[in-house]
């Protein structure tokens, strides 16, 4: 597996794994991570669909996604995460971020290393998804860090009965996190290459991330 990988100008305030859409590491997500480092993370993205078709500049969509595996991904994340932790060095905290089918990934990571936090764009998959064959839902109680979610409202991809059956779900298991729905946003609002980009939620996304990276990421945060 390849991971794409920026380092900080200078020292990392932390380590950040970052996950694809459906789309793969494609330049889009190449630029999110770029951005990331720029804020001074050690960010690196690795390429989830190494297994059925890898390569950072395809654009694969459904098929390679849903030949993968929550086995394979929790294999993937570990590796990136003891590559952040060990050869990349990053310290003092480790956290996860994904968008789209990453955002399920994300919740994963959550369940499968010892994060700081991790932050859940549009995640189809976790609650029951006809997209997804296995979904999350059964696993909140697994979820080992704090988590920031955020929604589209125009999203006709994830119902707002799936979003309240996370959000419930994570309450119910007395989960740290935050949901924030930009009620004026569809389905891949932060992805400047896709149509349904929305400038205002993007941006004001972006700040609520990095406030959320920065508190929980640093020494002491919880």
């Amino acid at each position: 597996m390849r991971i794409y990988v920026v380092r900080p100008k200078g020292a990392a305030r932390g380590g950040l794994l970052v996950f694809q859409e459906i789309f793969g590491v494609n330049e889009h997500i190449r630029d999110v991570t770029s951005r990331f480092a720029r804020e001074d993370y050690l960010a690196a993205a690795p390429e989830l669909f190494h297994r059925t078709g890898p390569g950072f500049d395809m654009t694969p969509g459904r098929t390679p996604a849903q030949a993968t595996t929550d086995e394979g991904l929790a294999a993937d994340i570990r590796a990136t995460f003891d590559w952040l932790q060990n050869s990349g060095g990053a310290k003092p905290g480790i956290a996860a971020i994904g968008y789209c089918m990453g955002g399920r990934v994300a919740t994963l990571a959550a369940m499968t290393v010892p994060l700081a936090c991790s932050v859940a764009y549009y995640g189809g998959g976790i609650a029951p998804h006809p997209f997804y064959r296995v979904n999350l839902i059964g696993r909140i109680s697994e979820i080992q860090c704090p988590i920031l979610f955020c929604w589209g409202g125009l999203d006709g991809f994830i119902k707002p009965e799936q979003v309240h059956m996370v959000t419930e779900a994570m309450r119910a298991a007395n989960k740290s996190f935050a949901s924030a729905e930009f009620s004026d946003a569809d389905h891949g609002f932060f992805c400047d290459a896709r149509a349904s980009y929305n400038a205002n939620a993007a941006s004001e996304a972006w700040a609520l991330t990095l406030a959320y990276l920065e508190n929980r990421c640093k020494p002491g945060g919880k």
